[in-house]
């Protein structure tokens, strides 16, 4: 029997105010599968990588980010979708 399933991974740019970068980093970290790999403070800007189990709930992820208070804009940048699997007897 195989059981697959799929992994999602998104980067975004996600463009705040300066003086609201850590308080909008708070909120996005607390999104499940989310981390901030980089910030521009001078610019207001942050790169954030998601990732999901599968596309809905990483779509979700998305648009919860651009509820968050003091949140700009969001521009996704890539995302990439594998099929993981394992085959098992």
């Amino acid at each position: 029997m195989t059981e697959k399933s799929d992994w999602h991974v998104c980067s975004l740019i996600v463009q705040v105010k300066p003086e609201d970068i850590s308080t909008v980093s708070e909120a996005l970290c607390a999104l499940p599968g989310t981390e901030i790999p980089g910030v521009n403070e001078k610019e207001g800007k942050l790169i954030v990588v998601m990732q999901a189990d599968n596309s809905d709930v990483l779509f979700a992820q998305i648009e919860s980010a651009r509820d968050i208070a003091g949140v700009l804009a969001v521009s996704l940048v890539y995302h990439q979708q594998d099929e993981q699997g394992e085959d098992t007897p």
